[in-house]
């Protein structure tokens, strides 16, 4: 008498293969994700700022104090901040 189960081995078995199938997909955290990106000014909403402002009042994301401040700024992909009605940033140089 075999204390084998075939329900089990098939299932360990579609498990492995599952597994291979997704190791050898190539890996993509966002689909169609732009290659390049803009600091968009002017559009960010309270609290919802990518990072520092451009005045320098803040240095962190998520402090932006009203909607839209022209200090305040998002990453958005490339082209797309003049169709959303805010204004390209310049990226400040290294200190």
């Amino acid at each position: 008498m075999s204390d084998s189960n075939p329900k089990l081995g098939a299932a360990v078995a579609g498990i492995f293969a599952a597994s291979a199938l997704f190791m050898a997909a190539p890996a993509q955290a966002v689909p169609d994700a732009p290659d390049t990106w803009e600091k968009c000014a002017g559009v960010a909403m309270k609290g919802m700022n990518d990072c520092g402002s451009l005045d320098g009042k803040h240095a962190c994301a998520g402090q932006a104090a009203v909607d839209n401040d022209p200090n305040e700024w998002v990453y958005v992909p490339e082209g797309t901040c003049a169709k959303i009605g805010g204004e390209v940033a310049m990226t400040k140089p290294a200190k």
